[in-house]
């Protein structure tokens, strides 16, 4: 999505994590990110199912498969950030539970993902059946990148915690004025229907209800080494 890697990177930089630490650039892409990583000043390793795609030539950018089983050793790496990568596969529970594995305990996982319960993704799916930044598959095409995945966030949190990871500390990339729009109209009747229906209100909270994407820090709960 436009602006994606601007806002993941002014993201990232608030968490001001240490220069020592190795980074895995898993779906590395054309290698904008792993170019400001570099420069940054980290150990970076890059990753992607089409490393010839990969233009930064400081680092070489490994072949991996990853709705397969990762080629890195346990404990290797401090930090594994996925931009928009999770959206694109379909067996979640493999790729939490190598993340963990490949992660040093107390490694964190940063993913950016489409925020599917925005209430611009809501109005969307009420009109035409799809979420925000999803649209009909194609069956036959398996190239891996298509969006084949529109898991919420407490099924991320299901998903993580399985596999030896915290729930998910949410940020958001921005709010979408679209969304703020819907909202102005909608609130009072989401508030109303919320009460006398006794439902809880996690998924109306104001960053889910506006936000384009969803920012995950998960924290790997693994025992030390």
């Amino acid at each position: 999505m436009p602006g994606t890697h601007q806002l993941f990177y002014e993201f990232f930089k608030t968490k001001s994590e240490p220069l020592t630490q190795k980074i895995l650039d898993l779906g590395a892409g054309h290698g904008a990110f792993s170019q400001r990583l570099y420069e940054m000043g980290y150990d970076l390793t890059a990753c992607d199912l089409f490393p010839e795609n990969f233009q930064f030539d400081k680092i070489v950018c490994d072949k991996v498969d990853i709705t397969s089983e990762f080629p890195y050793q346990d404990n290797t790496f401090d930090i594994i950030i996925a931009i928009e990568v999770s959206e694109h596969i379909s067996d979640h529970e493999l790729f939490f539970k190598e993340s963990s594995r490949i992660l040093k305990p107390n490694g964190k996982l940063f993913i950016s993902t489409p925020n599917i319960v925005s209430m611009k993704s809501r109005m969307k799916f009420l009109f035409t059946g799809y979420f925000y930044s999803f649209e009909l598959l194609e069956v036959n095409n398996h190239n891996g990148l298509q969006h084949v995945s529109s898991l919420t966030l407490d099924q991320y949190n299901y998903i993580s915690v399985k596999n030896n990871f915290h729930p998910a500390e949410l940020d958001i990339d921005r709010k979408q004025n679209t969304s703020r729009n819907w909202l102005i109209v909608i609130y009072p009747f989401m508030r109303f229907y919320q009460k006398i229906t006794k439902t809880d209100g996690f998924y109306n909270q104001k960053k889910l209800l506006l936000g384009r994407l969803l920012f995950l820090t998960f924290y790997n709960n693994k025992q030390s080494i």
